[in-house]
């Protein structure tokens, strides 16, 4: 068995195994991490041989550790991602490279359909009829769009959403409030198979998804990188954040929003949390713009979405795709059977 596991930020974990009686044989660990000293390799391929084949990714880097010298020093890699990449073997994990990927970015649409889009795009996937896809979100209307488990009341202001035509929506993932102003966030979603994540915990799997991002902004010269659980952010505050659904279908969905240039004084009238989070966020000042892919790169929001997609693209061999005629019908019979739905938005009043 084989497995492999980029560390967020790190190097590459490489693990070749066999299961023999229920148990690890014939171990051996390789990568383009650093390891001193030199015969500390050997060590971690011993403490590995012999546990059960039921050992969890904790157990692994346990049994790692305590067979690493005091003066050891890793460098690009743990004992836990150690751990990470033994399960992704066991559990005969896919990578990046296993698929075909496809880069969808198309015209504005309605809050609700970006919604129903990604779960037909996620079920599309799970079934086999899709290939992954990254798609990047347009939309001319401010929204905010609401976890899965969040309170209505609690999260949305009414009148400041009337007084500013703000939509509210809610998706199925969990996860916070989104203050979706039109032209001033980049979102994007992924769909994937479960495959790719699997071996990983949920904290794992949400920067091991994002990372082709975290390149991406710093390429763009962003001191970029990734803060659990969910957060996107930089030296100079938090960029944004990402959620997850899985459907139990054999794919995931994971999507992300970023700030590009937000009215934080419009964004603290419409969620009745906002100063709350601004203030947790670093932000002293609610009537403060909240710009951090604008004023740290001085880019146009169509110049960072393109160098995005050329990153993933570069990164991943991604093609151009789009989405087709019996998904988006699918999109839109779930808008006005779920997302439009007073039972569905209110489902946590």
């Amino acid at each position: 068995m084989h497995g492999e596991y980029k560390v967020p930020g790190g190097k590459l974990v490489v693990v070749d195994l066999e299961v023999v009686d229920d148990t690890i044989q014939e171990f051996r660990l390789a990568g383009d991490f650093f390891l001193e000293p030199d015969d500390a390799l050997p060590l971690i391929d011993a403490a590995v041989n012999g546990l059960p084949a039921t050992t969890d990714s904790t157990g692994v880097a346990a049994a790692v550790r305590a067979a690493l010298p005091a003066d050891a020093v890793l460098l690009g890699f743990t004992p836990e991602s150690v751990g990470v990449a033994v399960r992704r073997a066991l559990s005969r994990a896919s990578t990046w490279n296993d698929y075909d990927w496809q880069v969808v970015h198309e015209g504005p649409i309605s809050p609700n359909e970006h919604l129903a889009l990604d779960q037909v795009l996620t079920e599309e996937v799970g079934a086999g009829r899709r290939g992954p896809t990254l798609r990047i979100w347009e939309w001319d209307q401010p929204a905010v769009v609401i976890g899965s488990f969040q309170s209505l009341k609690n999260e949305v202001d009414p009148a400041g959403a009337e007084k500013y035509g703000v939509q509210v929506v809610r998706r199925i993932s969990g996860g916070g409030a989104m203050f979706m102003d039109a032209g001033a966030i980049i979102s994007y979603s992924l769909y994937v198979p479960t495959a790719l994540v699997q071996g990983m915990t949920f904290a794992d799997s949400y920067a091991f998804l994002d990372e082709w991002v975290i390149e991406a902004l710093k390429a763009l010269g962003i001191d970029a990188f990734y803060q659990p659980l969910n957060d996107i952010t930089s030296a100079k505050g938090k960029i944004g954040g990402a959620a997850q659904k899985r459907l139990g279908t054999g794919a995931l969905l994971h999507h992300a929003t970023m700030s590009y240039d937000m009215d934080g004084e419009k964004m603290v009238e419409v969620l009745r949390i906002g100063r709350e989070k601004m203030s947790d966020k670093g932000t002293t000042s609610a009537a403060k713009r909240v710009d951090p892919l604008r004023s740290q790169t001085g880019l146009s929001r169509a110049a960072i979405i393109d160098s995005l997609i050329a990153t993933f693209t570069q990164r991943y061999s991604a093609t151009p795709g789009h989405v087709t005629d019996e998904e988006r019908s699918k999109a839109r019979e779930l808008v006005e059977t779920k997302f439009a739905t007073a039972e569905w938005l209110e489902r946590v009043p």
